[in-house]
């Protein structure tokens, strides 16, 4: 077939989009439509922070009901989302409890516990996964202290894109890439760690093998009967965002960057090692081996700052940050005290206070101290990348909504001292209609994928200029919250 239409539903925790992919195979030509755009929007619910899967749903199919009206009718549909946070249901099929947020507090110290009743290295050693508080297996773990009731309910587990196949299918299927990211999936097995399950206190039953992207896992029927496939495409964001990276050569990290910040390399093999462990390094899956890489807290911090000063205008706000001088006020944005704080500002505020340096009091003053902390905790951790796998990067590919973000480049060039390319902006997006490409048979790989993403997106390049102030600040930054940035090593 010369054309074809995949539509690939991309949600993050911000926000969700329907859009409409066209494929031309005779000229290697790939566009993207928006199709529909709208708010994800976290709601309190039993006491907990949850997510409104009923409306994301409601979204899809509008969107999808969109393309009906325009006679449209997909070759393919995939869903990618982000990762840990799971959908429980009854036999029935039907949901049980809410849809947790990995942001809501009842995990809060359930990490703690895991590690001294497990170990950590015994957890890392089986799962090859970074400790995060909000982790699936922490969340498990909650489920089952403190929700006896909805346990007691459940038959299935399936994270959030499994879900949503689910509900466009009828089937349901546990997707590896978006399992990875639960803290629960052997790293050596490629199944459920029955010991670490255990030790949350869920069943095993409640969970299918893990398959690799790009199994077709049902059909959704349109208005005129047309059974369209769904296929299980890299559902982690993170996954798919790499895959839509154009990494060409081995030496080349990529950022993936958004309301989180993924920095990583491409790897055949695992470095499940007791350096990885240190640097609390994780081994997630990718639509070909794994994607070694570290989460950072990203722009998370600057949406809360824009939204509680109620700032709608961000390219103001970046000219400003820009004329403030360099490196005055530092944090420490992977600090568990800015996952998800009453006042973004005034945590801080209250943390530059804390360490005795100027506090920002401008929301620009406050957006450098951000960008100017993400900068040089990108830094920190490139150094740490390239010393686990035993030779520098030659290159970072940030890419995502945060590619848009050309100051923040400029300082990521910088503080790294490589050149940094940016773009694709829709990386998810693409790396989703990727994927459904490759399942159809109109790309062979990968890498075939890549070289036509580099023919489609332009790319804008940014050297490294100065690089003294961040030399000068890397000290002082390494010494912020260090007990609060990583869990002690045992």
């Amino acid at each position: 077939m010369t054309r074809r239409n995949i539509v690939a539903i991309d949600l993050g925790a911000s926000s969700g989009r329907v859009m409409l992919a066209s494929w031309d195979a005779a000229q290697r030509q790939l566009a993207l439509r928006e199709v529909r755009r709208f708010k994800n929007k976290r709601q309190r619910r039993a006491g907990y922070d949850c997510w409104d899967l009923a409306m994301l749903e409601q979204e899809i199919r509008a969107g999808l009901a969109q393309l009906d009206d325009e006679g449209v009718v997909p070759d393919s549909i995939g869903i990618d989302t982000w990762g840990v946070d799971m959908v429980l249901l009854d036999a029935e099929g039907e949901p049980v409890g809410e849809a947790v947020s990995y942001r809501d507090a009842r995990t809060h110290g359930l990490m703690e516990q895991a590690q001294h009743e497990l170990s950590r290295s015994a957890i890392y050693a089986r799962t090859g996964i970074q400790f995060l508080p909000f982790n699936t297996l922490y969340q498990m773990r909650a489920l089952h202290q403190q929700q006896p009731d909805w346990q007691a309910r459940v038959a299935h587990a399936l994270m959030i894109p499994d879900y949503l196949h689910y509900r466009l299918t009828g089937n349901l299927n546990w997707e590896y890439t978006n399992a990875t990211t639960t803290q629960m999936l052997n790293i050596h097995s490629g199944e459920w760690d029955r010991d670490l399950l255990a030790w949350a206190g869920v069943d095993a039953r409640w969970f299918g093998q893990p398959q690799a992207p790009g199994n077709i896992v049902g059909h959704w029927i349109n208005r005129a009967g047309t059974a369209v496939p769904v296929i299980a495409v890299a559902t982690h964001d993170t996954a798919s965002a790499v895959l839509a990276t154009p990494l060409m050569q081995d030496d080349a990290a990529y950022l993936s960057s958004g309301t989180w910040s993924l920095m990583g390399f491409e790897s055949l093999q695992p470095y499940a090692c007791d350096t990885a462990l240190r640097a609390n390094i994780t081994n997630e899956g990718g639509a070909e081996g794994y994607r070694v890489l570290k989460n950072i807290m990203g722009l998370w911090l600057l949406q809360r700052i824009c939204s509680e000063l109620q700032i709608d205008d961000l390219s103001m706000l970046i000219e400003e940050t820009a004329r403030q001088p360099a490196c005055v006020s530092l944090i420490s944005p992977n600090d568990t005290r800015f996952i998800n704080p009453d006042s973004m500002v005034n945590e801080i505020q209250n943390a530059c206070a804390e360490q005795g340096m100027p506090v920002p009091q401008s929301a620009a003053a406050l957006a450098r101290c951000i960008f100017d902390s993400l900068a040089l905790l990108y830094r920190e951790v490139i150094q740490e990348l390239a010393q686990l796998r035993g030779k520098p990067f030659s290159q970072l590919h940030v890419v995502g909504g945060g590619s848009q973000n050309r100051f923040l480049n400029q300082l990521c060039a910088d503080a790294c001292q490589i050149p940094v390319l940016a773009g694709p902006v829709e990386a998810s997006t693409l790396g989703n209609v990727g994927c459904q490409l490759i399942a159809l048979g109109e790309l062979t790989d990968v890498a075939d994928f890549r070289c036509s993403v580099i023919n489609n997106f332009p790319l804008e390049k940014f050297e490294p200029q100065t690089h003294s102030v961040f030399s000068a600040s890397q000290a002082r930054f390494a010494t912020l919250s260090q007990p609060a940035k990583e869990p002690a090593y045992d």
